[in-house]
């Protein structure tokens, strides 16, 4: 699926919703639950979570994979992980704040 900042994606599997933050230039893989993500209001074919996908979403995480440039934004939770192909997304860690020392 080829993704663009601003994409809002649902969940076959779960309540999850995401928006995309940054995308890479190529197609993407992106999954919840173990099954594709589809746009917000396309028909979707209710699917079970596939064994191994079951961590959930966080609403307000952002889930990266650096390594092509992925973020999406959770804005919906649910109990499906999100995925590129088999591989779970990461959560971005907040950045540490400096002393005021």
């Amino acid at each position: 699926m080829q993704l663009k900042p601003g994409t809002r994606l649902a969940s076959q599997t779960c309540d999850t919703q995401v928006i995309v933050v940054r995308a890479p230039a190529d197609d993407v893989d992106l999954r919840c639950g173990g099954e594709p993500l589809v746009a917000i209001g396309a028909a979707k074919d209710k699917q079970p979570i596939a064994g191994g996908h079951e961590a959930g979403t966080l609403m307000g995480k952002r889930y990266v994979e650096d390594e092509i440039g992925l973020e999406i934004l959770c804005t919906k939770p649910g109990k499906g992980s999100l995925s590129i192909g088999e591989t779970d997304l990461a959560t971005k860690d907040a950045k540490p704040l400096p002393s005021s020392d």
